[in-house]
């Protein structure tokens, strides 16, 4: 869906990558996207590198804090940020630091895990094989989850990433209101019940949530195991910005 919505003409491509080895943005490189990877992590930016020269692509990979990148302002015709929102604090300032890298007629993907899914706040990272396929036990309370944690054997570099998860949680509806408070539209929205990752990891296949489900509030957050949506800036706003860029 995000290859089919951009544009056509060998545009530039921002992610916001916490992938490892920059997997996922082969696919627009070999499509002739001018790619920029970021992480904050200098071991995936060199994995990242790493990947691209055997697979002879060409990227730039950069390790910096989203919130913290400096130039790129209006560069980008597509950015895509996966698995990443569930992380930041402030949200509401990521969306904006964003959306000073598009062009105005640039497009934003985001993804990600709603809090309340059964794996919402990333347990299956833990190195005990129990917690790790232990669903919904991130949603007790702090003081018993870390507790569990530390009776599980996991180390304090483990405990503290999940509790910091649980302290930046996600929920559809949190993000849509967040939205709501930008210059963003939200023109696409995928929910689903199956994550496509899992066709790659376990051989299922993709299903998007049933849409009666989908559109009850709260609810739907237990069944989405991902979240996708593609976003563009209102159109009056960028109507004012294509003015003032001429």
């Amino acid at each position: 869906k995000v290859s089919q919505s951009a544009p056509a003409h060998c545009p530039s491509l921002l992610r916001f990558f916490q992938c490892g080895d920059g997997g996922n943005l082969l696919h627009f490189a070999k499509r002739g996207y001018e790619v920029v990877g970021v992480d904050i992590s200098a071991n995936r930016i060199n994995d990242a590198k790493s990947f691209f020269e055997q697979e002879n692509a060409n990227a730039k990979f950069i390790c910096s804090d989203i919130l913290k990148l400096n130039g790129y302002k209006s560069y980008f015709d597509l950015v895509i940020c996966h698995d990443v929102i569930e992380h930041i604090g402030n949200k509401q300032e990521m969306l904006s630091r964003i959306e000073c890298f598009l062009k105005p007629k640039g497009l934003l993907f985001i993804g990600f895990p709603a809090w309340q899914m059964p794996f919402g706040g990333h347990q299956q990272i833990c190195h005990s094989k129990l917690l790790s396929i232990t669903p919904f036990f991130h949603m007790l309370p702090q003081c018993l989850y870390k507790y569990i944690l530390s009776l599980g054997g996991e180390n304090v570099e483990c405990i503290n990433e999940l509790l910091s998860i649980k302290s930046t949680k996600i929920t559809i509806e949190l993000f849509e209101k967040i939205v709501a408070q930008t210059s963003f539209d939200i023109v696409d929205r995928r929910l689903y019940f199956v994550n496509p990752h899992y066709e790659v990891k376990f051989g299922l296949k993709p299903r998007r949530l049933l849409k009666p489900l989908s559109e009850m509030p709260y609810i739907r957050n237990f069944f989405s195991t991902s979240c996708f949506y593609i976003l563009k800036r209102h159109f009056f706003f960028t109507m004012f910005i294509t003015a003032c860029l001429w």
